[in-house]
């Protein structure tokens, strides 16, 4: 197989699995917007965190929510957990890796705050303890995971939104995950502004 051959099997499996997934994904999407834009209207935040991938797409939803998605607004409080590199190493070093996302939930998260944990497997063991540390908290979570949703999806509450990404390979699931990532900002945007003229 030639990589152009490769290159379009990419393209098309991954085009499969987002038309496969819309049923199934959609309302729970637009379950965790609703969620979301309530916690922002009530002057609550978005808290995220992830790893590797994951984390990335924290940073990416925190950033459209302080900046702008595709309309202008005016910010939105939301914070990625995995940027702070000196509360990251210094967590890890003093506690354990698995408590870096749980301690800032513990310091930040409040009461009808939100959190978005992602995790492609869904056992990412610093996503499922800041989970934890959300209910502590009193908080909802909106889980992005794949592969079922392992640990994470049986941490969630009737109260939490699973989006579990109905497929096992990381890549796309990762992509998948993207692409709700910019569902909910659209659909957070048209929660609070309306529909666009």
């Amino acid at each position: 197989m030639d990589t152009t051959h490769r290159i379009r099997a990419h393209f098309a499996d991954s085009a499969e699995l987002k038309l496969a997934a819309v049923d199934v994904m959609a309302p729970l999407i637009a379950r965790a917007a609703g969620l979301m834009t309530d916690c922002l209207l009530a002057d609550g935040k978005i808290l995220a965190c992830g790893n590797g991938g994951s984390a990335s797409d924290a940073q990416h939803f925190a950033a459209e929510m302080v900046g702008r998605f595709e309309r202008e607004r005016p910010e939105l409080p939301a914070l990625s957990l995995a940027t702070d590199t000196s509360i990251l190493t210094a967590v890890a070093n003093d506690y354990d890796f698995s408590q870096i996302f749980a301690k800032q939930v513990r310091a930040l998260g409040r009461s009808g705050d939100v959190l978005l944990a992602l995790s492609t497997s869904g056992n990412s063991a610093n996503v499922a303890l800041a989970i934890d540390a959300a209910h502590e908290r009193e908080m909802r979570i909106v889980a992005l995971t794949g592969k079922g949703g392992g640990r994470i999806g049986e941490l969630l509450t009737g109260v939490d939104v699973h989006l579990c990404v109905p497929h096992s390979v990381t890549a796309r699931i990762q992509e998948v995950h993207l692409l709700t990532i910019h569902c909910l900002c659209d659909a957070i945007d048209t929660n609070l502004l309306g529909e666009e003229s």
